[in-house]
């Protein structure tokens, strides 16, 4: 019989033993992390558990990695950010038999996967058993146990924080970004509003921070070997080492320290400000900064988010504009403004709104210009209020009018010449609130009496009937249909010049170079509709879909014009004009193959958004060079489509009128047969030939050869890459994307749509990751070189 000596000092050592596992660096295979156990580093320098971050309450969980040696909890990542547990005791992370870490939620009587990492073919059970590790520099690392070989590590995926050794960076062969990601607040881990990843269009492996993944609001600057020219900061310190790799495979940056016992870390802030602290033990403890960037936290882009006011003088540099409150916890600047009262404005009856002034500040941006306001601050004011979309206004020589939530606006300091006033939009109920607000001036009291005598005047005005409202909002310049602008004619005949600045004509229209009020170019197409025309109601309904869709590789619709004589499309402006212009200039044969391996590939992922990605599936109908954009950095973007939506029945017949011969359309056009998705498909292969051989598709000379995408076709299946590559380039071509552009090319102009790949595929092999073998050659195209023989 054991004595009760014994049994505890047997209690006491398994006791121990599972204080020894609880703190191994190592999950194995079976195992599992649950409630308070973690793993720690090897040198007990990092931690991997579940926490709950301070000041929420501790009623959200999540799985994370942070110090282990300092007071003040300090995560440097997160698995899963956006789906928080509400309980560490029914959640484990443990090693599957397939190979991934999985986090899992326990419920009732299943287990409900939270957050898996990736599958990799390190995971085989031929590799042998996998498990995770905690590395001392902060990476947890899943490999095989005997092979050391690493098939997923978190440093490959990070949230906010850069530690030494881990990077952000993008892969440029496959287009993956490694990117500091904000928390939405301190106290929230989820995914935030600002980003800090590569410029891919960018010079010197170029970084720039983002708003919401659209809104770029800062440059790093160019690389000079030590540092960003935007950052000189980064160069003052001997401590610390700062590496930028710029090659064929990535573009990387990382830090190193020169002592390995100096703790220091990169952070995107909640507030959009890029930052590095060092940790200081002295005074019990705390992060020294060491830079931020930008310095000032107002030029970060909506910092105080929506109706929110940054005064950098401040020591609390967010307050909410008048006749609103936070909509977020103290803090937390992530949900702006909310309204104290609704405005009140529709269409059928007069508004009570008013304004109030908020003097001397940087105004937001993106506002619309109204020249058909007239004359006085007094006539904008009165336009604001007729469009129930206007949230403010600014005169400023001229009417300013805002619609939507404003963003971005600034406290200035007193003197500061940029200083601007701008009269908020309120309801009747808080203008009345305010209305003994100490801090207006005399004149800031005539404006707001001056803006309810106009209110009034509105009213009287709005009596009349629906037809005369419309013709008032129809002799306005610019106003708000949705996510678009609406130009009135005469405005667009005033930016354009009188359509005296022509860019080129197109199937459906001409283009001209216009330029609006606030300097911005843009491109407006004058469309040829003829007697079959879509109505003006359905064109707008088409209009405002098209409006909707946004790819980096897509020219944007900023606005339109419709009339019952004429429809007028506005888009930004591509200043280095049409694809088809720069092959049949001089400047194409300075374009290297890198630069043309970009087009091919943004064009594919256009595409590939049109096709597979958008709500709509939209065929373009009419893919060709003339219809591919280059903007300043030669970036690809996809034009006209959607026009066959815009233009209605009569779309085939101009389609095939305005090009003559078969040209690049599918044999499908020819014969008659239903247009699908992959029509595109062979257009674009056609456009892929043109690229790697700088020729054009009807292109019979130079090399004496006859139908040139019957030739390269031919030269293509024996594998005779070079033959067709472009004589310009002198053979400086990187032979793997040369191959899989040929091989692509060659697939998408089949004969039969079965075998033509969709963009998506297209994507795929450009990219590397998906394998095809050498096409047949199209035998369809002898019929062509025979009609083309006969209109050449």
């Amino acid at each position: 019989m054991i004595s009760w000596h014994k049994l505890s000092l047997l209690l006491l050592l398994d006791c121990l033993s599972f204080s020894a596992a609880a703190a191994a660096d190592t999950l194995y295979l079976g195992e599992s992390l649950t409630g308070n156990r973690t793993l720690v580093s090897e040198g007990g320098k990092f931690e991997l558990g579940f926490f709950s971050p301070a000041g929420n309450g501790n009623s959200s969980y999540y799985a994370g990695i942070w110090y282990k040696q300092i007071p003040v909890q300090t995560v440097i990542w997160v698995m899963n950010r956006d789906l928080p547990l509400s309980d560490p005791s029914s959640a484990e992370l443990t090693v599957a038999p397939d190979g991934n870490l999985l986090l899992l939620q326990n419920g009732n009587q299943t287990k409900k996967p939270i957050w898996s990492s990736t599958n990799s073919s390190y995971a085989r059970p031929s590799v042998g058993p996998v498990v995770a590790v905690l590395l001392d520099t902060g990476n947890l690392v899943l490999r095989g146990n005997s092979s050391q070989r690493i098939a997923w590590q978190s440093f490959d995926h990070p949230t906010d924080t850069l530690v030494p050794g881990g990077r952000v960076g993008l892969n440029k062969r496959t287009g993956e970004y490694q990117a500091l990601v904000s928390w939405r607040s301190a106290d929230d881990p989820s995914t935030g509003w600002y980003t800090d990843r590569v410029d891919p269009f960018g010079v010197s492996g170029q970084y720039t921070f983002l708003w919401n993944g659209t809104t770029v609001y800062y440059y790093s600057g160019a690389w000079d070997g030590q540092r960003f020219a935007s950052v000189p900061e980064m160069g003052i310190s001997a401590r610390y080492r700062y590496i930028l790799v710029n090659n064929d495979e990535e573009v990387s940056f990382s830090f190193e320290v020169a002592d390995p016992s100096t703790l220091s870390r990169m952070l995107m802030s909640p507030n959009g400000q890029y930052t590095m602290y060092d940790w200081s033990s002295k005074s019990g403890g705390q992060w020294l900064l060491h830079f931020a960037t930008p310095t000032s936290p107002c030029d970060v882009y909506s910092v105080c988010g929506a109706f929110g006011l940054c005064d950098a003088a401040s020591s609390q540099y967010c307050r909410c504009l008048p006749a609103f409150d936070a909509a977020s916890p103290p803090g937390d600047w992530s949900g702006g403004c909310a309204r104290k009262t609704s405005l009140h404005c529709s269409n059928d009856s007069a508004s009570t709104d008013g304004f109030l002034p908020v003097q001397n500040v940087k105004l937001p941006s993106r506002y619309i210009t109204d020249a058909d306001a007239g004359g006085s601050a007094g006539d904008c004011a009165s336009a604001c209020l007729r469009n129930c979309s206007c949230t403010a206004y600014a005169y400023e020589g001229g009417c300013l009018v805002w619609a939507g939530d404003l963003r971005n606006i600034q406290q200035l300091t007193d003197g500061d010449a940029a200083g601007s006033n701008l009269f908020l939009r309120v309801a009747a109920a808080d203008l009345a609130a305010n209305s003994n607000h100490d801090g207006l001036s005399t004149s800031d009291r005539d404006a707001i009496l001056v803006a309810s005598a106009l209110a009034f005047l509105t009213i009287l005005c709005c009596l009349f009937s629906v037809v005369s409202w419309r013709r008032r909002r129809g002799a306005q310049t610019v106003w708000l249909d949705g996510s678009l602008l609406v130009f009135s004619h005469g405005y667009l005949v005033r930016c354009t010049k009188n359509f005296s600045e022509k860019l080129g004509m197109g199937s459906f229209g001409s283009v001209y170079k216009g330029t609006l009020r606030d300097h911005t170019a843009v491109a407006v197409k004058r469309l040829e509709l003829g007697g079959s025309a879509h109505g003006e109601k359905q064109f707008r309904a088409e209009v405002r879909t098209l409006g909707k869709i946004h790819h980096v590789n897509l020219v944007r619709l900023r606005g339109f014009c419709a009339t019952a004589r004429e429809r007028l499309l506005v888009y930004d402006y591509m200043p280095n004009g049409s694809l088809a212009s720069a092959m049949s200039g001089p400047s194409f044969g300075l374009l290297d193959w890198g630069a043309r391996f970009g087009i091919m590939a943004g064009v594919a992922r256009g595409l590939a958004y049109l096709h597979e990605q958008c709500q709509e599936r939209i065929v373009h109908c009419d893919v060709k060079p003339e219809n591919i954009l280059l903007n300043a950095a030669f970036c690809a973007k996809v034009a006209d489509f959607g026009m066959a939506k815009l233009i209605g029945r009569e779309f085939s017949a101009a389609l095939t009128t305005a090009r003559g011969t078969v040209g690049y359309l599918a044999p499908e056009w020819v014969l008659g047969l239903p247009i699908t998705s992959k029509a595109d498909v062979y257009s674009y292969g056609m456009t892929l030939l043109e690229l790697v051989s700088g020729r054009r598709n009807r292109d019979t000379g130079g090399r004496g050869v006859g139908y040139f995408p019957l030739w390269a076709a031919s030269k293509i299946s024996e594998g005779q890459f070079l033959a067709i590559l472009d004589e310009r380039l002198a053979g400086d071509a990187d032979m793997e994307e040369l191959s899989r552009a040929c091989n692509a090319a060659c697939w998408c102009i089949q004969q039969r749509e079965a075998l033509r790949p969709t963009m998506g595929q297209v994507v795929q092999v450009l990219e590397g990751s998906l394998r095809v073998g050498a096409a047949p050659v199209p035998r369809h195209l002898e019929l062509f070189c025979a009609e083309d023989s006969r209109t050449l």
